[in-house]
């Protein structure tokens, strides 16, 4: 086992979560046999765990916008002087009102000069040695089989940089109490059936709090190899929606025993296309999932991935998504397709987190500040961002499905939404949406039970007394 590493999350507020635990956190070696805490009679207590990165998602994201703005065969958009969205030089995704037969395709192909990088049912992404894009795209469009032709963009994950749990224990995982998830967890902890996609850079295969409750899953960008995360960010979004709970060690998830399909959609630099976007949602939906978390986004709207959105929709699937981290007010997708739930972040206080994007089509809001959570290679980090807070969303959603398996997806939705703890101005707002999501009042309306208490009554700071 790796020499502990513990940092401080969330500057003055963990450090007096910690202060009044009465414990003073230190590095040191752990032997190979010992897990779980250390207590000294007369001295601090001591953690004793895989090791803890720490991570900076916010620069992390930056870096990756900055990488795709400066390399060669990849063209921005910008929407505004501030938000901008990328995509593939030479590439078109390119939807077929009938599957073309091979003679069709040979002809576009000579056309072009190029040929077809991948396809899914009737779309499919060419690639041309001499058009750009824009051509491309007009070249299709003359076609009579053509439904439409659009560029192949690029989606990047939207990260900033009662359990006996140690973490949880410790008071750092300020996230659940936060929203009323230790009183839901009288009504459920989730069951076994239920299948949550996680759409991502792939999970930690063999991290100890997630290996036992993983189904197979897909690698979308590499089919012959497992669904096995080489970035961190799928990972700890794994980690916050089923990590092992109640097992003495690092963190607990949101479901004690819902499942998670790790279905690699992003590669390790943190970004894939709307093409593999899609191919991941409907490969999760035909093979089982009941909520697909999407922690991922561009500015740009996507024929294709809405198509995708609007066929997990019809067969039953409740999707969530990040809204952002750009702190702006431009819509990002697949966040605000309106079959979607669009998950704002907030701080310790209950305020927007700043670096959360707001608008008309932010449905939900969640913890998204300082969130620990698994992380690959055994490793847990704390990480804040958007990408933080959907996961807190689609693990509420597995635990509705848990507690009223015959719901469908509209009303799970329409349940998450109607249960929050008002923020902000007075109903739905842009910063907000309908407001906190809350766990025991969701799961109480899930079992058609009238609250327990008003929400007057109801604080997102009741986790502290």
């Amino acid at each position: 086992m790796k020499s502990t590493k513990v940092f401080f999350l969330g500057a003055s507020l963990i450090l007096v979560l910690a202060l009044t635990a009465g414990g003073v956190f230190r590095n040191e070696p752990v032997p190979s046999n010992q897990q779980g805490p250390k207590t000294q009679s007369t001295g601090p207590r001591i953690m004793k765990m895989h090791s803890m990165a720490n991570i900076n998602n916010v620069d992390m994201g930056e870096k990756i916008k900055r990488q795709l703005d400066t390399q060669e065969e990849i063209t921005l958009i910008f929407h505004n002087k501030k938000d901008t969205s990328h995509y593939y030089d030479h590439e078109a995704a390119v939807d077929f009102i009938t599957e073309p037969n091979a003679e069709e395709i040979d002809e576009i192909t000579r056309d072009i000069k190029g040929w077809v990088i991948k396809h899914l049912n009737s779309v499919y992404v060419f690639r041309s040695t001499f058009m750009e894009t824009p051509q491309m795209i007009e070249y299709f469009n003359q076609r009579q089989n053509v439904e439409y032709a659009e560029p192949n963009f690029i989606l990047m994950q939207n990260e900033v940089t009662a359990p006996n749990d140690l973490l949880y224990q410790e008071n750092y995982q300020w996230n659940l109490p936060a929203i009323g998830t230790e009183e839901g967890w009288n009504i459920t902890k989730g069951k076994e059936q239920i299948e949550i996609a996680i759409i991502d850079t792939g999970v930690d295969l063999d991290h100890p709090e997630l290996s036992k409750r993983i189904v197979p899953g897909y690698n979308v960008i590499n089919e012959k190899r497992e669904p096995d995360d080489d970035n961190g960010h799928g990972t700890h979004v794994a980690g916050i929606i089923a990590s092992e709970t109640n097992n003495r060690e690092g963190v607990a998830g949101m479901t004690w025993f819902s499942k998670i399909m790790p279905v690699k959609a992003m590669g390790a630099k943190g970004y894939g296309t709307t093409f593999d976007i899609a191919k991941g949602i409907v490969w999760a939906v035909d093979h089982g999932a009941d909520v697909i978390n999407m922690s991922l986004g561009n500015y740009q709207p996507s024929k294709v991935l809405e198509e995708a959105v609007r066929y997990a929709y019809d067969k039953n699937v409740v999707m969530v998504s990040a809204a952002g981290n750009d702190g702006s007010n431009q819509p990002t997708y697949p966040s605000a397709y309106p079959e979607v739930l669009s998950v704002a972040a907030v701080d310790y206080n209950g305020n927007r987190a700043n670096f959360s994007n707001y608008g008309d089509y932010i449905d939900i809001a969640a913890p998204g500040v300082n969130i620990p959570s698994t992380f690959f290679n055994s490793q847990y980090a704390a990480l804040s961002g958007t990408s933080m807070a959907a996961p807190h969303v689609a693990g509420l959603a597995a635990l509705i499905k848990s507690a009223s398996p015959d719901l469908k997806s509209s009303q799970v939705i329409n349940i998450i939404k109607s249960s929050a703890i008002d923020l902000g101005d007075q109903g739905k707002d842009i910063e907000y949406g309908n407001g906190l999501i809350d766990v025991n009042s969701a799961l109480q309306e899930a079992n058609k039970e009238q609250p327990a208490r008003s929400k007057l009554q109801k604080s997102i700071f009741n986790w502290r007394k």
